[in-house]
C-alpha cells in the first residue's frame, strides 16, 4: 500500500502545523480549513476506514481528540468544537475538529478558507500557548 499524505506527514516527509502528538496519534491544522483552527486528528497506523481501526485504538483516538479539542476551544473563540468523520478525501482514518458558532460552519461543501503561512503559524502558536 502506498503511503497516504497523512503517513507522509507523520514520517516528516511533508511539513505540517502540528498541534499535538503522542506515540499513536498526531493532530495538525487542516491546510484547507473550513474555519480558523480546523484540525485533523490522525492515527499513526494507516488504515483507510475509521471503523476498521483496532478496538484498542478507536476509543483512544477519541480521547486524544478530546484533549486537542479542549486546546482549540481555549485558543479560538467559538461556541463549540464540531467533530466530523467523512473519510472520503484521504484513504487514512481521521477526525475533523472544527471551531463552530453555527451548524453551517461544518458544511464541507462551502469554499475553504485561504490562510497564509503566517496565519497558520499564528493559529498554531495560539493553540499551543499555555493556558
Amino acid at each position: 500500500m502506498e503511503d497516504s499524505i497523512f503517513t507522509k506527514i507523520i514520517n516528516g516527509a511533508i511539513p505540517c502545523y502540528k498541534i499535538a502528538e503522542d506515540d499513536n496519534f498526531i493532530a495538525f491544522l487542516d491546510v484547507n480549513p473550513l474555519q480558523e483552527g480546523h484540525t485533523l486528528v490522525v492515527p499513526k497506523i494507516q488504515i483507510d476506514y475509521i471503523y476498521d481501526l483496532p478496538d484498542d485504538i478507536l476509543p483512544e483516538l477519541f480521547i486524544f481528540s478530546k484533549i486537542v479539542a479542549k486546546k482549540i476551544e481555549i485558543a479560538i473563540k467559538c461556541e463549540r468544537i464540531g467533530i466530523a468523520v467523512v473519510g472520503l478525501e484521504v484513504p487514512h482514518a481521521h477526525i475533523h475538529l472544527v471551531p463552530i458558532n453555527e451548524i453551517s460552519d461544518m458544511n464541507f461543501q462551502k469554499p475553504r478558507k485561504n490562510f497564509s503561512k503566517e496565519d497558520f503559524e499564528k493559529t498554531t502558536n495560539k493553540i499551543l500557548a499555555p493556558n
